[in-house]
């Protein structure tokens, strides 16, 4: 059964809150590689990457080919940009947000100037 665009997002979210698969799809940013060589950076065995490996495969973010022997690791950026779309529909409440904070500094800041310059006169 295929997952709903929700349940992706979910997979997605979950596979990236762990640094080791967050490192993971750094280095395969870079190219493919085979799991001895995603191993190799890492203080964990060849089981251990292969555990999250299969926790990104299961959200889509890498897939693994067959070549013979070789047996490459790819990243599928498709899953990250539902991600960074879902994340860009809250920039909007941010920036306002920022927008808020600025205007409420500077008014801050005028009301000190105000307060200084009274405290100079007396």
């Amino acid at each position: 059964m295929q997952a709903s665009p929700e349940q992706q997002l979910d997979r997605v979210f979950a596979a990236l809150a762990d640094p080791t698969r967050r490192a993971i799809l750094a280095r395969l940013a870079k190219g493919e590689a085979t799991v001895n060589e995603l191993v190799a950076p890492f203080d964990l065995a060849q089981p251990t990457i292969s555990k999250h490996l299969k926790v990104l495969e299961h959200a889509g973010l890498v897939s693994r080919g067959r070549d013979a022997q070789y047996r490459p690791v790819r990243l599928s950026a498709a899953p990250l940009a539902s991600a960074a779309a879902w994340l860009g529909d809250y920039r909007q409440f941010w920036e306002h947000s920022l927008d808020r904070l600025e205007a409420y500094v500077k008014e801050m800041q005028k009301a000190e100037q105000k307060h200084a310059s009274r405290r100079k006169k007396k």
